[in-house]
């Protein structure tokens, strides 16, 4: 899946990503703002109201210019309609009422990817594979309204409540119907922990949400039970989420009064968070990846832990999301999160990156800038600020300038990617392939519990073939030896995508591991009892 991934496309999926989920829980500071009519803005609108020559609709008006003005202020400050509130802070909570699916759109239509063990659509007896055709009796296809948020509007409510799916089934001529009573669905940040080489903890981590330090406690405490020696935690991918649970995670690797993290801004005074020296794994050895999509809190994470000379950051360097966010409630149930403050890291760097106020699209252009740049595959391409040199808590030169570069650096791989491989990836015809895959061969597939099992049978099967010839017929072709060149990355594209739709994400992730050259560098830093940074000069 995202591993799988060549970066150029990660890149172009992630053109919103620059917005950010960042905002602190840690102060209970949400606030309910009620405006007056003495200011000039609302003098406007009124005489706009009461003197245009044509019926003017106020109130679009104001939900129109909002936007337009938290974007001169940073890239960061956001203003959240009320009918996108609930959507935009589910992602963080530990659960919310659905019918328990994961869900691509593929042509126009809701592919399912996976059910969720134990959820409202298992007992249903949804299967992944099917494809949603009707909801409620209405044909929910076609570009116009099949979109990802229309879904999530039709898929969720209230806990209890019943939805109709209309399913188009392999194998079935007929439409399967289901009725599916809505539940809470546990919202999961940590489906992979596992122990690598029977050494090393290893912990994916992919939001900080309301339930992510119990999950991380819970995971690290397992390995431990399981004899691990030392920990990989992956950040990559992770775009942040809840001030405190970051705060609560790297507390656990602290010394007491070691700083974690400060902020400042012209409305706060400065504050810092420290370590109170009761952490369960002060001591073993920990390596943290990151990668250009990991930020706000997890570059929190990941700065304080190279500051403090705890541990070794490997990967590329990150997002650069260092402001803090406000969340404030309106009085019509929209919401606003302002920035505040300014996220600094133990030895003073401020983590956000640069930026022009106003200009957002230049900003959101930066991850395709430094993909252009060479930045994901070269370490000479990054030119670092020498005006803004600090200094860890050992004596190890770290820069300023945004984000969090690593202490060791790993390309992106993009070995064997040419351009038969892009056109495959772009087009969306290797997962539409696994998926395609899965849906007739589900009882076959089915027998396989592990990733190790998976592999062995699909090596037995013409698993490339069916790839190409599926290409084929969508035009695309590889042209001299570009199906040579390509055979490896494509052959473990498909096995890692049809892992994750039969065995869920820890398998899929196991698999993907084996080569993932970034935590390759890990285990063999590990190895050499080199994770603790040494004392410079």
């Amino acid at each position: 899946m995202k591993k799988a991934l060549p970066f150029l496309v990660v890149l172009i999926l992630l053109l919103g990503f620059f917005i950010g989920q960042n905002f602190t829980k840690k102060e209970s500071g949400i606030t309910t703002i009620i405006f007056n009519n003495d200011n000039k803005l609302s003098q406007i609108f009124d005489i706009i109201g009461s003197e245009y020559v044509d019926k003017a609709d106020i109130d679009s008006i104001i939900e129109r210019s909002i936007p337009k003005v938290l974007e001169e202020l940073d890239p960061h400050s956001t203003y959240i309609p009320k009918d996108e509130v609930e959507e935009m802070t589910s992602d963080l909570q530990s659960s919310f009422s659905g019918i328990g699916i994961r869900f691509t759109i593929q042509e126009d239509t809701i592919d399912i990817s996976e059910v969720i063990r134990g959820g409202p659509s298992e007992e249903a007896g949804v299967l992944a594979g099917d494809r949603i055709i009707t909801i409620n009796d209405s044909l929910f296809v076609g570009k116009d309204v099949c979109t990802n948020q229309a879904a999530m509007k039709k898929l969720k409510g209230p806990k209890g409540s019943f939805v109709k799916l209309g399913l188009q089934r392999f194998g079935e001529e007929e439409l399967v119907e289901v009725k599916i009573r809505r539940d809470d669905i546990e919202v999961k940040s940590i489906e992979t922990a596992y122990l690598l080489n029977s050494k090393w903890g290893y912990i994916m981590i992919e939001r900080f949400a309301e339930n992510t330090f119990a999950e991380f406690i819970k995971a690290m405490i397992e390995l431990a039970n399981q004899r691990a020696q030392g920990y990989i935690i992956d950040l990559r991918g992770n775009g942040g989420g809840y001030l405190g649970v970051a705060l609560e995670m790297a507390n656990q690797f602290l010394g007491e009064d070691e700083v974690i993290v400060y902020t400042e801004g012209a409305n706060i005074n400065k504050e810092i968070e420290r370590a109170n020296g009761y952490g369960y794994f002060q001591d073993v050895p920990l390596v943290i990846l990151v990668d250009e999509t990991s930020a706000s809190a997890s570059e929190i994470m990941a700065g304080t832990i190279q500051d403090n000379d705890r541990g070794t950051v490997i990967g590329r360097r990150t997002f650069g999301k260092g402001l803090v966010q406000k969340q404030i409630n309106l009085n019509d149930g929209s919401m606003m999160r302002l920035t505040i403050a300014r996220y600094h890291t133990p030895s003073g760097r401020c983590i956000q990156k640069p930026y022009t106020k106003g200009d957002g699209e230049s900003y959101a252009m930066d991850l395709i800038d430094r993909y252009n740049r060479g930045e994901f595959f070269s370490q000479d391409s990054i030119h670092q600020n020498e005006e803004l040199i600090f200094k860890t808590k050992n004596g190890r030169t770290v820069y300023g300038g945004g984000g969090i570069m690593p202490d060791i650096f790993v390309a992106s791989d993009t070995t064997h990617v040419n351009e038969y491989a892009k056109a495959l990836f772009t087009n969306g015809l290797i997962a539409q392939y696994t998926l395609n895959y899965c849906k007739a061969n589900r009882q076959s597939l089915k027998e396989y519990q592990t990733y190790e099992e998976l592999v062995t049978y699909m090596d037995r099967q013409p698993m490339l073939e069916g790839l190409i010839s599926f290409a084929k017929r969508k035009d695309i072709t590889p042209n001299g030896n570009e199906l040579a060149e390509s055979r490896e990355v494509l052959t473990r594209s498909i096995y890692s995508n049809i892992i994750y739709h039969m065995l869920g994400m820890m398998e899929h992730i196991k698999f993907v591991n084996l080569k993932d050259s970034t935590v390759l560098k890990a285990v063999e830093i590990l190895e050499s009892g080199k994770a603790f940074p040494e004392i410079e000069g």
